[in-house]
């Protein structure tokens, strides 16, 4: 079934964008009285459309939001490797997505690529959410040096950063030890990995973990972390 975010809801009718309705009518080849999906402030309903434009709320669906929170701290990588961590991050489930600049990250953005590429990602998120089903996009942030996270850690319940030399507590030993958290933090880093001076500037905020024995790249090891977290909490259940 095809979805749509729409721009507006208004009692039982919502309102699709310019960009939403070309889409529809023209590549879809959708017509009046075929039935979508509608996504609205986090909320899923099922339509019918009624013009080009607009579709009537048939009845309210289950969410497809993780009750989890996950922020992607992600360390910007080289090439167009982000295009890739930010479309599987949404297909997973993950809530934000924040590029961090690191000591060992190879791209370098002026602020005007910065917003170019932010643009993008957004883009690519929006279409990712589409296609997932997620109810809400995600945010994907400008870039942000390393010195912020402290303080974008300290907004949610628990942060981890997986690491080679973390030693034995992977994510079931974090869950066995912080039973209850709604909000997490995880952190990557880029190609080179992180920067031992970076790790200890971060221990007060963000726990280290390992993912096991094999080294993952770091387009692999977020949706690695991000699975298992999700996983350990149930979201991957079919509902009740």
């Amino acid at each position: 079934m095809h979805r749509f975010y729409a721009e507006q809801l208004d009692r039982e009718t919502a309102f699709l964008s310019p960009e939403d309705q070309n889409h529809a009518l023209r590549v879809l080849r959708l017509v009046p009285g075929d039935i979508v999906e509608l996504m609205w402030q986090g909320n899923r309903f099922l339509g019918e459309l009624q013009d080009s434009s607009s579709a009537r709320v048939l009845r309210p669906l289950p969410s497809t939001e993780a009750s989890l929170r996950i922020t992607l701290f992600q360390g910007l990588p080289k090439a167009d490797k982000m295009d890739w961590i930010v479309q599987k991050a949404v297909e997973i489930g993950v809530a934000r997505i924040v590029p961090v600049l690191m000591e060992r990250c190879i791209t370098r953005l002026t602020p005007q690529d910065a917003e170019k590429k932010r643009v993008r990602w957004s883009r690519i998120a929006r279409e990712a959410g589409k296609q997932s089903g997620r109810c809400l996009v995600p945010e994907v942030t400008l870039p942000v040096p390393l010195r912020a996270l402290p303080e974008l850690g300290r907004e949610q319940d628990c942060c981890v950063v997986p690491w080679e030399e973390a030693g034995s507590v992977g994510p079931l030993g974090f869950v066995r030890d912080h039973p209850s958290f709604s909000s997490l933090g995880i952190l990557i880093g880029p190609e080179g990995g992180i920067a031992p001076e970076e790790i200890e500037s971060l221990k007060e905020v963000f726990c280290p973990v390992t993912l096991g024995p094999r080294i993952l790249r770091t387009e692999t090891a977020g949706l690695a972390a991000a699975s298992a977290f999700l996983a350990l909490r149930g979201e991957m259940e079919a509902p009740a």
